[in-house]
Parts: structure tokens; C-alpha cells; sequence
């Protein structure tokens, strides 16, 4: 069986690694010559702990593959996977200029019978509507039909999410399609879950915005926890007993970035809307997220007169550990603000600084160690919950710091510890520490 995935991103890419990693022969299609070369010397072009190793090892095993050629590609292809983007447009809705893109490709492409497989996360009925632009784009008498895969990885954990995974959730509209799919995932010996293509489609949107509902909830209570005198994290120990709720996405903080919450609950909420229905509890989730960014920034605001001049260090730049990714990290809108507010600013991330450097090549110091950043500044915000920076210990900033004023979105630290530091230190959800 010889499969094909197009796009070489988080879904792509490690969906094509760890198929080759499982035995199958893969190639990946990418339109960047340079990426395609590092990629055959074993070098994602993402940072994603344990994949330039998948790449390097199955690469030259030869089950693994890199090319421009789509058409050479696409043409004799048994599957195909289409692993590309699927950004939020100005409105919240999904731009799907990229899969139909590809599904153009395949359709000029192809000259056998062939299933095509949407890996990307879609608005429901996609599936329904790329196999008819597929099959009206066909150049050759050839049987196509589209399956809906959804993805269910984590940046940070991705390979491990994938040859791990809970479930795979396939959505197919015959037992042709089915049969393929369950012989492809055959070695990965995971739960699988059949459904026809909508439902799929919608296990995927349901399945992400659940656990973004799950933590604008518990940052919500976090934030009426500060005005009643409670502490989030014996709340959400509490909480966590019950099997019901569990304990995953109890973590209360500043809100939730990367690639997949902030776009697909408003992708979803667009969808209903379209469809003249209101979601109210994925709008209410959207707005309170979009809130809890700012949490940190206007206590500082309202302890100093103003940040014009202060020495800041900015600790975390990327949206969660374990990945170089800043889409939609509340590092960007509150190092913006700072800027704006007039504050000289020192930033530390261990894998993020490069990409940050092209939003803001000038305005910022970065430097390699948060002792560095904290070094005579003034205040500090921790943005991104890394071990390098959980394990600082608090009375260096007492040492380093001008003034060891703390503002903690992710509650890295113990409050005693704080104490016993003689530190200022500001959390969510938890009470504040006055030195």
C-alpha cells in the first residue's frame, strides 16, 4: 500500500513519521525544496521532542520519503492523507483555501483508484464537499473516494499521542473505505472508532472545545476564588476526586493558546452561527479566555502608577512547554502591551526565542537563562510553565531582582516558598503574597 500525506506540519509530519514508524512506505509532500532537504537529513522543521529522531531512523530505512513532485507522488497513490492548515479566518471561520488546494493537486494528479483521507480539523460536511470538488476535477476515469481522520495530538507530546493514541476515530461513508483505513492503522493496535464522515468531523470540534471549556471554567473560578478568599489548587484537588471530572485541564492560569483551541472553538461557534444557532457555552468560553490573557498585566498595572521605564522579564514566550510554537500565545498581546506602556523588556524562553525575534527583532533583550532575565529587573511575568524556569529558585529573584515583584500566570511556584523568599508574587486564583 503505498501512502502519500500532504503537508509536512505538526499534522503531517508526525502523522507521516509515525505511519513509516509502524512499517507502512511513506512519502510526504511538501512545496518548500529546502524543508524537504532538511527533512531527508532527519530535521523537522518543527521543534517536537522525539520526531527528527522518527525521521532520521525511518528515512533511511527507506520507509520514509520527501519530495516537491506532487504529481509523481499523488498519481499511483493507494491513500493519501491531507495534513495541511486550516487558520482562522478575520470572522472566526476556517480557511480551507489550503486543503482544496491539495484536493485540487490529487484530482489533476491521479490515475487509480484512490482513498483520500482529511486529517486536517474541518467544519463539518468538508468531507461531503472535497470529495465533490475531487470528483469533478478528475482528469482521469479513476475511483476516489474521502475519509474523515481526525487528529487528536498535542504539541509537545505529538508522536507520543499518535503511536499512542486513545482512540482513532475514522469517518467513512462505505466498507471499502473503512476496510483501508482499519488496515493502515492495523499495527497501531488502538481503539477504533467508526462513524460516517459528519460525525467525525464533529468528534473532533467537540472533543477540543470540551477542554477549552474545561479551562476557561476553572479560570473563571480561579478569578472568583481570588475575590472569596479560596485557593484554586485545593479546589481543583478537591474537584479532581470525582471520576467525572478528572483531573486534566484543572490548571488554572492566564488561558490557552497554540493551533487548536482559539481557532477551532471559534471556527465552531462560527459554524453555529451560520447555521442559526448560538453555542453559548463555546462563546462564553471564547470570551472569558480572551480576558484571562490580560490577568497578570492589569495587576501590575494597577500596583505600579505605571510601567513606563521598569526593568521587565518576561519568562516564557512560547504558548505551553514542549514546543517552539507561538501561535496565539498570551506571551504576544502582553509583551505588546508592555512595550506600548513604555517598560524596557528582558525575555527568556529555552526553544522560543527565534520565533519570537520575528515578531519583535528589536524591542526586546533576550537572553539564554532566566537568571539573566531577571537580573536588576523590576518585576517579572511568567507567561509559559517551563521546568528551566519552575525550577528557579524564588529567593534568586530576591538576589537578582531590583525589586522581587512577581506576576505568576501559571502558579509555578509554592506560596509558602514565596513567603519564606521574602518575594512579592502575584497567581491566579490563589491569595497574594505582600513582602
Amino acid at each position: 500500500m503505498k501512502i502519500v500525506v500532504a503537508g509536512t506540519g505538526y499534522v503531517g509530519l508526525v502523522t507521516g513519521a509515525c505511519l513509516s514508524h509502524v512499517g507502512h512506505k511513506v512519502t510526504c509532500v511538501d512545496i518548500d525544496e529546502n524543508k524537504v532537504e532538511k527533512m531527508k537529513k532527519g530535521i523537522s522543521p518543527i521543534y517536537e521532542p522525539g520526531l527528527d529522531q522518527l525521521l532520521k531512523e525511518n528515512f533511511e530505512a527507506g520507509r520514509l520519503d520527501f519530495t516537491t513532485d506532487y504529481k509523481n507522488a499523488y498519481k499511483d497513490a493507494d491513500v493519501i492523507f491531507i495534513g495541511v492548515g486550516t487558520p482562522e479566518r478575520e470572522d472566526g471561520s476556517a480557511n480551507l483555501q489550503y486543503v482544496y488546494g491539495v484536493a485540487k493537486q490529487i484530482a489533476e494528479s491521479l490515475e487509480k483508484d484512490c482513498l483520500v483521507v482529511v486529517k486536517s480539523t474541518v467544519p463539518i460536511g468538508t468531507n461531503d464537499k472535497i470529495e465533490e470538488y475531487i470528483l469533478e476535477n478528475l482528469k482521469e476515469k479513476v475511483k476516489v473516494e474521502v475519509a474523515s481522520n481526525p487528529e487528536f495530538l498535542s504539541q509537545g507530546t505529538a508522536v507520543k499521542d499518535t503511536l499512542r493514541a486513545k482512540r482513532i476515530v475514522i469517518g467513512v461513508e462505505s466498507k471499502e473505505a473503512e476496510g483501508i483505513l482499519r488496515e493502515v492503522y492495523e499495527r497501531f493496535n488502538q481503539p477504533l472508532v467508526v462513524t460516517n464522515r459528519r460525525s467525525a468531523e464533529m468528534i473532533k470540534y467537540a472533543s477540543n472545545d470540551f477542554l477549552a471549556l474545561k479551562i476557561s471554567f476553572i479560570n473563571e473560578i480561579a478569578n472568583l476564588c481570588e475575590v472569596v478568599g479560596a485557593d484554586i489548587e485545593d479546589v481543583a484537588t478537591g474537584m479532581s476526586y470525582d471520576d467525572r471530572i478528572g483531573n486534566k485541564f484543572l490548571k488554572a492560569g492566564i488561558g490557552y493558546g497554540g493551533s487548536c483551541f482559539p481557532k477551532d472553538t471559534k471556527a465552531l461557534h462560527w459554524l453555529a452561527a451560520d447555521h442559526g444557532y448560538e453555542l453559548k457555552t463555546v462563546k462564553a468560553s471564547i470570551e472569558v479566555n480572551e480576558n484571562q490573557k490580560f490577568r497578570m498585566i492589569r495587576k501590575a498595572i494597577q500596583r505600579f502608577d505605571s510601567l513606563k521605564g521598569l526593568k521587565v522579564a518576561v519568562l516564557g514566550l512560547t504558548f505551553k512547554p514542549g514546543t517552539d510554537d507561538l501561535r496565539e500565545s498570551p506571551s504576544i498581546p502582553n509583551v505588546r502591551r508592555l512595550i506600548e506602556e513604555g517598560a524596557e523588556v528582558r525575555a527568556y524562553d529555552p526553544v522560543g526565542v527565534d520565533n519570537f525575534k520575528r515578531i519583535y527583532p528589536k524591542d526586546i533583550e533576550y537572553v539564554s537563562a532566566p537568571e539573566d532575565a531577571i537580573r536588576d529587573a523590576d518585576v517579572a511575568f511568567v507567561f509559559t510553565e517551563w521546568d528551566e524556569i519552575k525550577q528557579v529558585n524564588l529567593k534568586r529573584y530576591k538576589e537578582l531582582m531590583n525589586k522581587p515583584v512577581i506576576y505568576d500566570g501559571r502558579n509555578c511556584y509554592d506560596l509558602d516558598e514565596a513567603v519564606d523568599a521574602g518575594v512579592e508574587y502575584y497567581s491566579v486564583g490563589r491569595k497574594d503574597i505582600i513582602a
